[in-house]
């Protein structure tokens, strides 16, 4: 289940028009469940065990082909147990959950076409919510004006409303201040258009 009902995300896309009834730039937001199944981890970590048990058993006195078949066994227990979501969650480090959710905010750019906006002043507010993460990125006729600093506190902000399961409240905070900086630095001119759906994009929610 998303984070937001269709009445929130409503309000977002509402607020996300607003702000672009000021400036030039195109904000799109994206809402991801999880930027990675990270099936690997729980493999790689059972492997591990399973490889490090024989030197363990050998101090039993136990037949090798005993000693082999528990370590299959215990592989297998093991590979299972680590894929439950609460231990799963524990075993892979922070810096790989951030590392696979940059990646997908960065495709997500391409994919929704932020790089190809006129005067290429896409913005993406980015949140995947099993790893805790949150990313503004911007194209390079917005990065030239506003610097990359000064997204900071609004990340902040947004994590901040997440952890506290205010999330409707975080993303229109995040989407009103970020609203300021883009109508200072790239006000909105006559005949340009809205180029991208306002719409919260959701991925990986059922």
């Amino acid at each position: 289940m998303a984070l937001v009902t269709q009445q929130e995300q409503q309000r977002i896309a509402e607020a996300i028009a607003q702000v672009e009834q000021h400036t030039d730039a195109e904000l799109v937001t994206v809402l991801a469940a999880r930027s990675d199944d990270y099936r690997y981890i729980p493999v790689l970590w059972a492997a591990l065990a399973a490889l490090l048990l024989p030197s363990l058993l050998l101090l039993t006195h136990l037949a090798a082909d005993l000693i082999v078949a528990t370590q299959l066994a215990a592989f297998c227990v093991l590979a299972l147990l680590f894929r439950h979501p609460a231990v799963q969650h524990r075993l892979i480090p922070r810096r790989v959950r951030h590392w696979r959710a940059a990646n997908m905010a960065r495709r997500q750019f391409l994919e929704l076409g932020l790089h190809h906006t006129d005067g290429d002043t896409g913005v993406l507010m980015f949140v995947s919510e099993a790893e805790r993460y949150v990313e503004i990125l911007t194209d390079r006729g917005i990065s030239a004006v506003i610097p990359a600093e000064h997204w900071s506190a609004i990340v902040e902000g947004l994590v901040t409303a997440l952890k506290a399961g205010e999330t409707l409240r975080g993303f229109e905070s995040a989407i009103a201040q970020a609203g300021e900086l883009l109508a200072a630095a790239v006000p909105k001119t006559e005949g340009n258009a809205n180029e991208l759906d306002d719409r919260l994009v959701l991925i990986g929610y059922p």
